[in-house]
């Protein structure tokens, strides 16, 4: 279990994350929806250690301030918002980047054939340089090598974005098939139908504030929109 107490983050003199507390369960995936600027990305980089922050973050019980440099190898991985693949380097290549923690190098050749199954077009351009993929693919890529870390904590940074409908329905495929093999995951997403549809938790944030944490199965979707879009505050 993740659990994260008064967290408070941002870039220098600017706080972006105000007082946050929440606590992803171990095995189920966790849904952050937001309007722009709300602070999910930013959340979701505190959690990896690429942000200082002042409060509390636990992994299973244990306290991983000041252990940044070591979060990959505990299982908390990253995949960012934009894809970020390393363009000129092959898909195979960037798949064999996300084996880096010490503990993913002996299973190498069957992780790698585990993301080939689950992605077989990743396995059709194993040679081709990621800079020469489509969006969808990229995305697929992304994952990949996140998966490639064994991830224990898997964070998913707008996976949808800038994807055709066909492609986000694919995407979405393998995150429902990644939360029955119960990966703990935390999925921030704008599409709010989709992400709610998927999620056992739901969390909505708004400059830099959590407003709403409920069960999926209770969300009600006309008042989530009503809170992303600050409308319940304009009518009070």
């Amino acid at each position: 279990m993740l659990e994260i107490r008064h967290l408070r983050s941002g870039y220098g003199r600017v706080t972006v994350l105000w007082d946050v507390s929440l606590t992803f369960r171990e095995g189920t995936l966790t849904t952050i929806v937001g309007p722009n600027g709300a602070g999910k990305t930013t959340l979701l980089k505190t959690l990896a250690g690429l942000i200082p922050y002042e409060g509390d973050i636990r992994l299973g019980g244990e306290p991983l301030r000041g252990k940044a440099w070591d979060l990959a190898e505990r299982g908390i991985i990253l995949v960012p918002e934009g894809r970020m693949v390393f363009r000129d380097m092959s898909v195979e290549e960037n798949l064999s980047l996300g084996a880096y923690p010490r503990r993913c190098r002996a299973a190498f050749a069957s992780n790698l054939e585990r993301v080939y199954s689950l992605f077989p077009r990743l396995k059709e351009r194993h040679g081709q340089l990621a800079g020469s993929l489509s969006g969808g693919e990229a995305q697929m890529l992304a994952i990949g090598r996140g998966l490639m870390s064994m991830p224990r904590i898997l964070l998913i940074d707008e996976p949808s974005l800038g994807l055709a409908p066909v492609i986000v329905k694919e995407v979405f495929d393998i995150i429902r098939r990644l939360k029955e093999e119960a990966i703990t995951i935390v999925l921030v997403e704008q599409n709010t139908h989709i992400a709610v549809g998927v999620a056992d938790d739901v969390h909505l944030m708004r400059s830099g504030r959590v407003l709403l944490s409920e069960p999926a199965a209770n969300v009600d979707l006309d008042r989530l929109h009503d809170l992303y879009l600050a409308r319940e505050a304009q009518s009070a």
